[in-house]
């Protein structure tokens, strides 16, 4: 299984700017939903990169996390407004979880302090969301969005976080959580009883491939203290079933080269396999720069064999 980098993928429209792209959703169209941190939160281009719509100016405090159900109602999670909202593809609200710009006590475990991802039950849509800058935490909802279950705290043990970022499903019955700081991918059942955990470099994104138990996973790149460390990271990894690598890409080392990454983020995939990697540059790099500048924020890999 290979992937090579799509150049030059999305057009992007003058003067439009993502800013930074913070995560991406793929549609049951292959229509691909990119929520970023510019003027326009939400921008959507077809499969072959063209611009097709955008909406949400001036609705969201610092866009984070999306998903897609498979009824193609977008949810969006906004970890500083402190936030989850489930709309049509349209822009439409359907429900909001979380009271806008009033956290929960920090690290107290209830809903929400900075949320991070979501993952929605392909069969019974229940909603599974990390809590994760402000708690240690992941809580369950039904799909009517009312709370049933919550687990974790702050630690490094077994069914501890530090900063879950990411969640997805790993086949009907478990959730696998990018346990971010503690260099781990940590598997539940889904009443969040721990199964085990795989350790990988700061994982920070990670989706359902296109089989069954398949895991796609971005890695982030190393902190501060190894800054210019080649291998630490920047790199998406597909695992099997057991956890073992199929495949990966990117060069593992930080730039704007279309083998290379900055800041992966989010991730998504679509119907033919080709991955798309949401990077948040701006505030890791871009921010940084004299003078301060955008940089390079969605990439496209597509699967060549």
């Amino acid at each position: 299984m290979r992937y090579q980098p799509v150049k030059y993928w999305a057009k992007l429209p003058h003067p439009m700017l993502f800013s930074e792209a913070t995560s991406v959703a793929v549609d049951s169209e292959d229509n691909v939903y990119v929520f970023n941190r510019g003027k326009n939160p939400l921008i959507i281009f077809d499969k072959q990169g063209n611009f097709l719509d955008t909406w949400g100016e001036g609705e969201f405090t610092r866009p984070h996390g999306i998903k897609i159900d498979k009824d193609d109602n977008l949810y969006l999670v906004d970890d500083k407004a402190h936030f989850v909202q489930k709309r049509t593809k349209k822009g439409d609200l359907i429900f909001q979880l979380g009271d806008k710009n009033n956290p929960s006590d920090k690290q107290k475990g209830d809903p929400f302090n900075q949320p991070t991802d979501i993952a929605i039950h392909p069969k019974t849509g229940d909603l599974f969301i990390t809590d994760g800058y402000g708690n240690s935490r992941v809580h369950r909802y039904d799909s009517d969005g009312k709370l049933l279950l919550s687990w974790g705290e702050p630690g490094s043990l077994p069914g501890q976080f530090s900063l879950p970022h990411n969640i997805a499903f790993f086949g009907d019955d478990n959730v696998v959580v990018c346990d971010r700081e503690n260099f781990r991918l940590q598997y539940f059942n889904l009443n969040g009883d721990f199964i085990s955990f795989k350790h990988m470099h700061r994982p920070i994104a990670i989706t359902e491939g296109l089989q069954e138990y398949q895991l796609i996973v971005a890695e982030a790149a190393p902190p501060p203290v190894q800054n210019g460390v080649s291998n630490l990271g920047l790199r998406v990894e597909i695992l099997n079933k057991e956890g073992e690598r199929i495949t990966r890409f990117g060069s593992g080392t930080l730039g704007e080269d279309f083998h290379q990454f900055v800041a992966p983020h989010g991730i998504a995939v679509d119907s033919d396999g080709s991955i798309y990697i949401a990077e948040v540059s701006y505030t890791s790099v871009g921010s940084r720069k004299l003078p301060p500048r955008e940089m390079v924020s969605l990439r496209k890999w597509e699967r060549i064999s």
